[in-house]
């Protein structure tokens, strides 16, 4: 997946910004982004695809995504979001 398939959204971008310092559900995001739960799942899944975000589930249905550490690209685009 291409760099401008990822940023070239406002809300995922909006999603990377509120996962900076933060781990949080889809429910939590959804809220913090002001869409609703379903687009907020949407562009999770895109921003996991490419690697840049990954989740932690707790039982059986409670994920809290966060920044994926390992990742070059995911720390690439920390280091612009903290930077602007």
């Amino acid at each position: 997946m291409d760099i401008e398939d990822v940023l070239c959204s406002k809300t995922r971008l909006k999603i990377l910004n509120a996962l900076i310092n933060s781990e949080l559900t889809p429910s939590d995001i959804a809220k913090t982004v002001g869409v609703n739960y379903a687009d907020a799942n949407e562009h999770l899944k895109i921003l996991e695809a490419a690697g840049i975000i990954s989740h932690i589930k707790f039982g059986k249905r409670i994920r809290y995504f966060k920044f994926n550490e390992a990742s070059h690209k995911a720390q690439a685009i920390r280091h612009l979001i903290e930077t602007f």
